[in-house]
């Protein structure tokens, strides 16, 4: 089994014998093709992983690509330009620091509850993204079953010697009539087999099957016994629309949203031959976690001030239909909708739009002032079709560099404020939500609240 490592925009070397640091041209090929094959891919894939012949060259995608005898885990590069360490030790460090920061990214985005301390120390053995998702799976799962299966009444019908429940008098006058050692009863019965508990009893051997750390398949090969009384069903068949996280089950709402991840085609694909799985691709879009993972802190930070942030919404659009003498309404547009990244409000109040870029900014000194034309030429039509709002760029800084608000525009011809800033993602969650809520303070008095 080759598992090479590789950041964003990093090459693979593709040679014909697959020495230690490289792929065979089959296993190449077969790793393209689960790229091809990934929900998230374009038609040919070249989103994901690139083909160049003799290597191949990671996209701006992280995760884990799996196929026939090989698997490339591709992790996040804030910096394109920074080489790789040449020496092996101080490689591997950088990877797994970069390893834990993914993980701990997806858990602010996707909610998944994962303990930060157990996480890190998870990411210090386990090595691939895909092992850490999958012990913590497993660690959570266990200590969830240790306390106790959720259950929920069921309404049943039997033909008992003995009256259980309630008589069913239709049945027991027509079948039973026959049968008066039998009585037709009706009754409520307490059982474990629950839609979110037939996800997790098929989530165990799916795992199992492809977990390649020993303890990860000894700490599901014990949930399996756990959990041997309800039924599994195939992946693709899963009741995820039947699922009801309410206040008796609401401790399970973490699991449910990890095994979402680990199973579900949003994020997954399974690499198969010959009718059978033999891996699980799971890649996500940088742009697209960073987005989820900036919105989620910007929560934490700006919920206690009144402030609501608001995703992937808006939808106003820009173009409607001409009339002479008559000015178009912001909303009232028919073609070309918009959809910011972030939109900050008080009360119905729009404060500012935000829109996050996975990308390392040009240098302040440049002739651009560190701005990419497209991004402008967006910022400066949201300024105009959202009420005036002031407008932001956020990026990531390098690891270290901490937040930086820097020197504001003015847009040409209206009175919108263009920000441009930076946020340490490479802290711990509370100072990541510091920065965030001191970079946003300047676009309207927040109240100072006091902390006991």
């Amino acid at each position: 089994m080759t598992h090479l490592t590789v950041r964003e925009w990093g090459e693979v070397k593709v040679g014909a014998h697959a020495p230690r640091n490289c792929f065979t041209d089959k296993q190449a090929l077969a790793l393209c093709n689960a790229a091809r094959a990934h929900p998230n891919a374009n038609i040919h894939g070249t989103n994901i992983l690139v083909d160049r012949r003799d290597r191949l060259v990671a996209q701006q995608m992280v995760g884990v690509l799996s196929a026939a005898g090989c698997s490339l885990e591709i992790l996040p590069k804030l910096d394109p330009d920074k080489p790789e360490p040449e020496d092996n030790i101080t490689r591997g460090a950088e990877r797994q620091t970069e390893r834990i920061r993914l993980v701990r990214m997806l858990d602010i985005a996707f909610d998944l509850g994962l303990s930060a301390g157990n996480a890190d120390s998870m990411g210090h053995k386990a090595t691939s993204l895909l092992e850490i998702l999958i012990a913590n799976f497993a660690d959570k799962l266990l200590q969830e079953v240790r306390r106790g299966l959720p259950r929920r009444y069921l309404q049943c019908e039997d033909d008992l010697p003995a009256l259980r429940g309630r008589l069913d008098t239709v049945r027991q006058f027509t079948r039973n009539a026959v049968r008066p050692d039998r009585l037709a009863c009706r009754f409520d019965q307490l059982e474990a087999d629950t839609p979110v508990m037939r996800i997790m009893a098929s989530a165990v051997p799916f795992l199992h099957r492809h977990a390649r750390q020993q303890e990860n398949r000894r700490k599901l090969a014990e949930l399996r016994h756990w959990l041997h009384e309800i039924p599994q069903m195939p992946i693709a068949r899963l009741p995820w629309k039947d699922v009801r996280i309410t206040r008796a089950n609401q401790r399970w709402g973490e699991l449910h949203r990890l095994a979402e991840l680990l199973l579900r085609r949003n994020w997954q694909g399974v690499d198969r031959e010959n009718g059978g799985a033999i891996g699980i691709t799971l890649v996500f879009p940088m742009n697209d976690l960073f987005e989820k993972y900036v919105a989620a802190m910007l929560r934490r930070a700006m919920s206690p001030h009144g402030i609501r942030v608001l995703e992937q919404g808006g939808h106003r659009k820009c173009l409607g239909q001409w009339s002479e003498g008559k000015a178009l309404a912001a909303d009232g547009g028919r073609a070309f909708s918009t959809k910011p990244d972030i939109r900050l409000l008080r009360g119905n109040r729009l404060l500012a739009v935000i829109d996050t870029k996975w990308k390392k900014m040009i240098s302040p000194t440049h002739k651009s002032h560190g701005l990419r034309q497209a991004d402008v030429y967006q910022l400066m039509a949201y300024a105009r079709l959202y009420d005036g709002a002031d407008v932001a760029l956020l990026y990531p800084s390098v690891a270290g560099e901490g937040a930086r608000l820097h020197k504001p525009y003015t847009i040409a011809g209206g009175h919108e404020r263009l920000d441009v800033m930076s946020v340490d993602i490479s802290l711990d969650h509370k100072s990541v939500a510091k920065q965030l809520e001191e970079l946003c303070r300047h676009f309207t008095p927040v109240p100072q609240i006091a902390v006991n």
